[in-house]
């Protein structure tokens, strides 16, 4: 299968100014993934979707890196994820002279993912692609989920679970570290989920998604005490 891995990185962010590039134990966020992909080996092209400079500057720096320049019409906060993905597709295919099979999602703000897990997904995307035409990576939880209801009042979302954790049956939390969709699927549902999706449980650690900016502390430490990058090991 020939697969386009899309990394959407536009420049616009409120939480934490041009987040995608924030430095991150010394590193932009960005290139995480870019280094990431490298160790990978897969039939297909890595492309960064933005509609910065200094982003592009920054993505340019990975051999082996194609950048598409985003249009304005879909860069601000009510854009679409797939309306990025769907554009770079276009331009890439138009570029290269192909068509893809599957776009690869890649948030830049998962740092902790882990090429082993890129390439599991691949695998597991390609044998079940008869049953699925997408996949997405979950982490597992067995936390007691609570509800708000009117005023002050909460309640537990699942009244009947254990009140012990270890008793409790997990729930699966959609971490964002990666999604695989068909072609014609994304482009018939402008959804990274197409029509039937499956999943793919990864470890918590790997699913640190950077929103906020204790998510950078929590990044940072974990980065700090296991490695600055385990890809090679995988």
């Amino acid at each position: 299968m020939k697969f386009l891995v899309v990394i959407p990185a536009r420049g616009g962010s409120k939480g934490i100014p041009m987040k995608n590039i924030y430095p991150v134990n010394g590193k932009p966020l960005l290139t995480y993934s870019l280094e990431m992909m490298r160790e990978v080996v897969f039939d297909g092209d890595v492309v960064v979707s933005t509609d910065s400079e200094q982003i592009k500057e920054v993505a340019l720096r990975t051999p082996g890196i194609d950048v598409v320049d985003r249009p304005q019409d879909i860069s601000g906060d009510k854009a679409s994820t797939e309306s990025a993905l769907i554009h770079a597709l276009h331009v890439m295919e138009e570029q290269k002279g192909c068509t893809y099979d599957a776009v690869v999602t890649l948030q830049a703000t998962s740092p902790l993912r882990k090429a082993g897990t890129v390439k599991a997904c691949f695998e597991k995307y390609e044998a079940d692609r008869e049953k699925y035409d997408a996949l997405l990576t979950l982490t597992e939880t067995r936390t007691d989920y609570w509800i708000k209801e009117g005023g002050d009042h909460y309640r537990r979302l699942y009244p009947d679970a254990p009140r012990r954790r270890q008793d409790r049956d997990p729930i699966y939390i959609e971490n964002s570290a990666v999604y695989i969709t068909d072609r014609q699927s994304l482009l018939e549902t402008n959804s990274v989920l197409g029509h039937c999706v499956n999943g793919y449980v990864i470890p918590e650690r790997e699913g640190v998604d950077i929103n906020e900016p204790i998510d950078i502390l929590l990044a940072e430490e974990l980065i700090r005490n296991g490695g600055e990058n385990e890809n090679n090991h995988d």
